[in-house]
């Protein structure tokens, strides 16, 4: 992880971690905000896609890469192409946010539209592969793009451990930087880059999942002791509808992670909170980390607890109903 982090030094932002009185004072806990809505792209996959394209030999670079993506994947990975100057072809299912599909056309990618399941995605791609002889660059089970994905947490731990009320000394540190940190879950690969930068940085540290009720397949799956892929997401977190990765929950099951899950509701209020308390711009598959504390509070009360906000990237068009739809659900 070192390692991709050298590598995607000089094309990602370090993005900064933020504090509000008011949220910490909402959820009972002391809350760090990683601001990953403010990296390239707009998301935090923007780590994984670069470490991916950039650990390419030339060979390979010149036939390009290829993934399948709802939106922020797909543009990190375009954009990344772009700094290498190399194609990128990107599956995209019926259905995606406009917004999205746009941003990963406005980088430069060529866009292939598909049926709206994992499996035509999967299909997809394996076309195009044959056809362009493009890397495949998984969204999340490709060990690149989680090594890339898991610079965001070690970057956090990095800044939380550079404060002066952190001790750092050996002898005093009790290996807790954090007491939790929170992430969203889909495909598992921020996830699981989380899990392994806290495993090696801050041992004691607790790694929570959270995930919509709607798409609660990393929740099922870890109950259960075996990886569930059956199952038709309902959720308004568009980022955080596909389903596990399998090197991903095992991943989770060693480094022990605990998912946690979020009704679209809850999810959507805590936007709103991030947004009028916190002036955080964040889309709705990133503020469910923090609503997930919101729903937990006796778990969490008095931490100290770092969450990932991963990504602002709102369809503004769908505010309307995305509220609508809170206010017919808890009115």
């Amino acid at each position: 992880m070192l390692a991709a982090a050298a590598r995607i030094a000089s094309h990602a932002h370090v993005t900064p971690v933020l504090r509000s009185r008011s949220l910490d004072a909402l959820a009972g806990c002391e809350i760090h905000f990683k601001c990953e809505q403010l990296q390239r792209t707009g998301a935090f996959k923007f780590r994984g896609a670069c470490n991916a394209v950039w650990s390419l030999d030339d060979d390979q670079a010149a036939r390009g890469v290829v993934t399948h993506s709802s939106g922020n994947h797909g543009a990190a990975l375009a954009l990344a192409a772009r700094t290498r100057g190399i194609a990128c072809h990107v599956v995209v299912p019926q259905g995606a946010v406009p917004a999205k599909l746009a941003a990963i056309a406005g980088y430069g990618a060529v866009l292939h539209q598909c049926a709206p399941t994992i499996a035509a995605r999967e299909a997809m791609c394996a076309q195009v592969q044959q056809a362009t002889g493009a890397e495949l660059v998984h969204p999340y089970t490709d060990p690149r793009v989680i090594a890339g994905q898991g610079t965001a947490t070690l970057e956090l731990l990095n800044q939380s451990g550079q404060r002066d009320d952190v001790v750092l000394h050996r002898r005093e540190f009790d290996g807790s930087l954090f007491d939790a940190l929170l992430v969203p879950v889909g495909g598992g690969g921020l996830t699981a880059g989380t899990a392994i930068a806290a495993a090696a940085m801050s041992p004691r540290t607790q790694v929570f999942a959270a995930e919509p009720s709607g798409a609660a397949d990393t929740f099922t799956s870890l109950q259960r002791g075996e990886l569930s892929t059956d199952f038709v997401p309902d959720t308004v977190c568009d980022g955080l509808r596909g389903s596990l990765g399998a090197p991903n929950f095992a991943l989770l099951q060693a480094h022990r992670v605990t998912a946690l899950t979020v009704d679209d509701s809850d999810t959507i209020a805590a936007m709103r909170l991030l947004w009028q308390r916190g002036k955080l711009l964040v889309e709705p598959s990133s503020a469910i980390a923090f609503a997930a504390v919101l729903a937990h509070r006796e778990r969490f009360a008095g931490q100290r607890i770092g969450i990932i906000l991963s990504g602002g990237n709102v369809d503004l068009d769908a505010l309307p109903q995305l509220f609508a739809r809170t206010h017919a659900t808890t009115g």
